[in-house]
This record gives structure tokens, sequence and C-alpha cells, in this order.
């Protein structure tokens, strides 16, 4: 076994960064690079030298033997001082000492490898690196104290019991009668149920993590980059009463419910515009076409104009949330539109309103229990809907009233798939798919 090093701390300056090797050759590396002796899990403050003894910088070391580290096998980290050069340099005097640098997630790679956790923790990894809400990050911890894997062994257990009932009646037929095929069937179900359950929690676990699109759209002058300011409570977007102010997008985030909302301020959609102002409505096209939930403001102070009932028509088929603004000023211009709402971008009820709309329309209001274990890479919900399928044929099979060893097959199906969650059946190609997404020393 190779050992690897890698800078674990992201790029650029900070109060420090982190150098990190594991492997067999972790203890002879803090030898040469420390020369003095680590105590087992204790930091030590020490001189940090290259290989040829060269002082590099005064930092903090820790040694951690194998099996009790993070990856299972003798670790060494080297807390030097936040420089990118001070880091490289000692990543370099590691590889110059006989170790290699690390592929991305190849530490947790080994650390799965090495029965340090399972799959679905691995993953969960990744998941709490990348999150940017809190939400996520709750909900990545979830599967990092092993969550899922529980869950997923519990319901493979099941499976694993049905087959074991079926094999005795089938080796043993004067001895082990057959399970009755009602029970067989409301069993089967219910694994089915639970796996059904659990992708949906896990399409709202996708959410919490990935978030959702808003484009604010509209006319020229409606109050969009006005909107997009109240909700950030901040100014962020260029407001003028001068129509087309606006040129180009602006992308923001907020949060909603506990999800993150990507918000997009768009050009004004008018028919004479100049080239400039083209160039901003046809980006304006383009995020509407790309967002999840357009919502459209018109300005309600006015009588309904051309402009405003072109891009009313334009949303009609999308996802959206229409907001008739400037409340304030009168509402002359509101139209009879079944869930529209009625303010003023300056009015905290209207602000509270539209992202309870944006929160009813991009997740139906859902909430996710953050701390109950979900699916969330592409990976397990290929394989828990390849094990629900499976159930659901042998159910099928049950309810036609075919041989009932007929279905040891679809059990055996939705067992294995349920054991590549957890990593006990995992490819090296799900393997390579799922680590590939960490960065290098993580």
């Amino acid at each position: 076994m190779e050992t690897i090093a890698a800078i674990a701390t992201p790029p650029g300056r900070g109060a420090i960064a982190i150098v990190r090797a594991s492997g067999p050759m972790a203890g002879e590396l803090a030898a040469r690079l420390v020369r003095e002796h680590l105590s087992p899990h204790y930091a030590r403050r020490v001189e940090i030298v290259d290989e040829r003894g060269t002082p590099l910088d005064q930092g903090v070391a820790i040694f951690a033997p194998g099996p009790h580290s993070y990856t299972g096998e003798d670790l060494l980290e080297l807390h030097v001082h936040g420089s990118p050069v001070v880091a490289r340099d000692v990543l370099r005097a590691m590889l110059a000492c006989g170790a290699r640098l690390a592929g991305p997630g190849e530490f947790t790679r080994r650390a799965f490898e090495n029965g340090k956790m399972d799959l679905s923790a691995a993953a969960a990894v990744a998941e709490l690196i990348e999150a940017e809400s809190r939400a996520a990050a709750r909900a990545a911890l979830a599967n990092l104290t092993g969550g899922l894997r529980a869950e997923i062994t519990r319901l493979a257990n099941d499976v694993e019991d049905l087959l074991e009932r079926l094999a005795a009646a089938i080796d043993f037929p004067d001895e082990v009668s057959d399970p009755p095929r009602s029970q067989l069937q409301d069993r089967i179900e219910s694994l089915s149920a639970e796996l059904r359950d659990l992708l949906a929690t896990g399409e709202v676990g996708r959410l919490v993590r990935e978030g959702t699109t808003v484009a604010i759209v509209g006319p020229p002058n409606a109050g969009k980059s006005s909107l997009l300011n109240a909700l950030l409570g901040e100014e962020r977007a260029l407001v003028s009463e001068v129509p087309g102010t606006t040129r180009d997008t602006i992308e923001e985030s907020i949060t909603v419910a506990g999800v993150p909302v990507r918000l997009i301020d768009t050009a004004g959609i008018h028919a004479h515009a100049d080239r400039i102002e083209s160039a901003g409505i046809d980006r304006t096209m383009r995020a509407l076409e790309q967002a999840q939930i357009a919502l459209v403001v018109i300005d309600g102070s006015q009588p309904p104009e051309e402009q405003s009932r072109n891009v009313l028509s334009l949303t009609a088929e999308h996802e959206r949330i229409v907001f008739f603004n400037k409340a304030d000023l009168g509402m002359t211009g509101a139209s009879d539109i079944n869930g529209a709402i009625i303010g003023s971008v300056f009015q905290k009820e209207t602000l509270g309103a539209l992202r309870a709309a944006i929160a009813h329309l991009g997740w139906n209001d859902e909430r996710v229990d953050l701390s109950r274990p979900h699916l969330a890479t592409v990976v397990e919900f290929d394989a828990a809907s390849a094990a629900l399928e499976a159930l659901v044929h042998a159910r099928e099979t049950l309810e036609i009233g075919d041989p009932i060893d007929l279905i040891a097959g679809d059990l055996r199906e939705a067992r294995a798939a349920l054991r590549k969650i957890t990593g006990e059946e995992a490819t090296e190609e799900m393997l390579d798919g799922i680590f590939a997404r960490f960065c290098i020393g993580k």
C-alpha cells in the first residue's frame, strides 16, 4: 500500500494550512520531517523541516497510528501557518521522502475500504463539504453518523429473512411449508412502502442541498430590482425610475424555510429595445427557461398595458408566481389572476407572502425531518429505485398466482441493490463516481 499525501485545506491564504499523509510511511515521514517523538493522538508544537533538514515552519504535528485514525491507516497531519508557499513546501518534502500525491477523495476512500465508514457515510462527507445552508449541513450529518446505513441494512435484512424462509421451503419441502402467500404479499408491500418513502424524502433532501432557482421577470420599471433588494435585505441591484436600468442578469441567493433559493433579477421584457437592451432580454429569456419558478412582477398601480400582458402570456405555461407591485400607489392595474399576490416590495407582509409562495410552489411546503436518513447521490437513488422495482415485480408475481419460488430472483436483486448503497456490493465504477466528487486532501 502506497503512502499518499496532500494539502487538506482550501487554496489561498489562511490562519493555518493542514498537510496530511496516510499509509505505512506516515511514521517515517514524522521521523524525518519533525525529528521529535510524537505521542499517538497528541498535538505537539514542533519545528518542521524538509527532506534535507532545512527548516520550513514552526507548527503542530499529530500522529494517529492505524487503525485508530480517519483512514484506518497510520496518519500524519502537519498544521502549518497558512501561507500557500509553506504548505506546498511541506507537501513537496513529503513527496520527496517517498509519498505520492493523493487523488480526489482518496483519504476518505481508504477510510471506506478499511471499514471506518460505509459508502453512504463516505458520500455524506462530500455533501457536508459542499453544504451551502445549515439545513443541507444537518441533512448530510444525519447520513454521516450512520443513519442511512442503519435504515438500508434493516431493509436488506428483512429481504434476506424472506429469502431464507423461501430457501428453507424449497430445500426441505417435506419439513418446511411454503410461507403463506398473503403474508409474503403484505411484507413485500410494507418494504416497498418504506422504499417509496425513502425515495420521496430523498427528493426533498436533494432540494435542501441544491435549492431552486427563481427568475424575477416582468416589464421595465415594475420593481424587479427593488424586489431583489428587499428579499436580500440589502441594496444589491441598481434601482432607478428610468425604465431599462437593469440590462443584464444579477444572481443572488437567499434561504427560504431552510432551502437555498437562487434569485435572478433580469432585464425588463419589452418590444422596443435598443441593441444592448435586446442582449439583456435574450439573457432574461434564457434565465426564464432554466429557472424552476418565474416570479412575474407587474406594476399594479398603472392600467394594464401591452408589455404586462405580453409577460403574463409568455409565462402562462411556466411554474410562476404573479406579483402585482406598488400597491402603495394604487391598484388600477391588478388583474384577476388566481393566486396573484398584491402588495408592495416595501411591505413586510408582502415579502412574507412571496417567500411562502416560493416554498409552496417550489416544494409544496413539505418540510423534511433533517435528522432522518435520506438518499443523497444518484447512485443511491438508482439503487433504491432498482430495489423497489424488484419488490414490485415480486408482488405482482404473487398476485397473479405464479409459484412462490419464482420471487426468489426478485428478492435477490432487491437485496443486492440495497447493499450497493452501503457499499457491500459496490462496483469499482460506482466507487470511482462517488469519490471523484471529492477534493484532493479529503
